[in-house]
């Protein structure tokens, strides 16, 4: 079981092109703050990024930058570039027949693809979420992801049948190469962070539990059981890396289980009940009552309204 790509998957924390964008003289924009991550790779020249409170960081040919979910921020070709608003309807035009937007005067001396991820609003593990800051790689430290960069360089450089798939499972590569990045870059990140508790070998083998057999009766003395630790143990390490216990994790990866299969499905309620792990289907929906805040007949007919 690998947890990671089982939370990515369910979490439908997927990739996109968004734009590329090609930019010269002097040039800045603006981007409100978008549900997704918004995930900047620059194929050439430089690229300045702004984030309110922090310092202009300098993003040259070759580097990645992602941003968490919600993040307000702008891109220019300077430290101390005014930035304007987003041209939404040269955005959407870019988006709709994929060429390029255009800022500044030309010729163009910087090339930047402009790439997103989404994560199912219907999920609550905070996978995505876990990077609270800016992340930026450079090409220098990460020769994998110069070598993805330059792979979606040249498959956007020259479409042809199949790039759009292509590029889509590109763009998802990247979020992984970061990810790896993010572990290795912060050991000691641990609290409150799904991310760094992948590093804690005793929550990583119980989620690995978890996440592989979800319908299984989990208690807090079984997974202890089954990592090979005391409960004690595991309790103060679930707190310590997740901030919450064992068993309100299972609850929690159950509802985003049942929420997807609920709104994705016509399963039977009983039967959706059974695979993640609850032994009667009025015993499911009070849980679920608990953690959405309605029924699971009425969850699933507000959400195919």
């Amino acid at each position: 079981m690998d947890v990671l790509a089982e939370a990515l998957r369910v979490s439908g924390a997927r990739g996109a092109l968004g734009v590329v964008l090609k930019a010269g003289g002097t040039w800045g924009l603006w981007l409100d703050s978008y549900p997704g991550a918004a995930l900047h790779v620059v194929s050439r020249g430089t690229m300045w990024l702004h984030v309110p409170g922090g310092k202009p960081l300098e993003v040259q040919a070759g580097d990645a930058v992602l941003l968490s979910p919600g993040t307000a921020h702008g891109i220019a070709g300077g430290s101390s570039t005014t930035m304007g608003p987003c041209d939404r309807k040269a955005t959407v035009q870019a988006l709709t027949d994929g060429s390029a937007l255009h800022l500044g005067s030309t010729p163009a001396q910087t090339e930047v693809l402009v790439l997103r991820y989404e994560q199912d609003p219907e999920v609550s593990t905070p996978v995505l979420t876990s990077l609270v800051r800016p992340m930026h790689v450079t090409s220098r430290e990460n020769a994998q992801l110069r070598k993805t960069v330059e792979l979606l360089t040249a498959e956007l450089a020259q479409p042809q049948i199949g790039t759009t798939a292509a590029v889509n499972s590109i763009v998802d590569l990247l979020l992984i190469q970061f990810v790896r990045v993010w572990l290795a870059r912060h050991p000691e990140k641990q609290s409150g962070s799904w991310l760094g508790a992948m590093r804690d070998p005793v929550v990583r083998d119980a989620l690995v539990c978890v996440h592989a057999r979800p319908e299984h009766p989990w208690t807090t003395e079984s997974l202890a059981s089954a990592t090979a630790v005391s409960r004690a143990t595991l309790s103060r390490h679930f707190r310590s890396a997740l901030g919450q216990t064992p068993g309100a994790y299972v609850t929690q990866w159950r509802m985003d289980l049942a929420s997807v299969r609920l709104r994705d499905t016509d399963e039977p309620v009983e039967s959706i009940s059974g695979a993640v792990g609850y032994a009667t289907p009025h015993a499911f929906s009070r849980a679920f009552r608990r953690a959405r805040g309605m029924p699971p007949g009425e969850y699933r007919s507000r959400l195919r309204e």
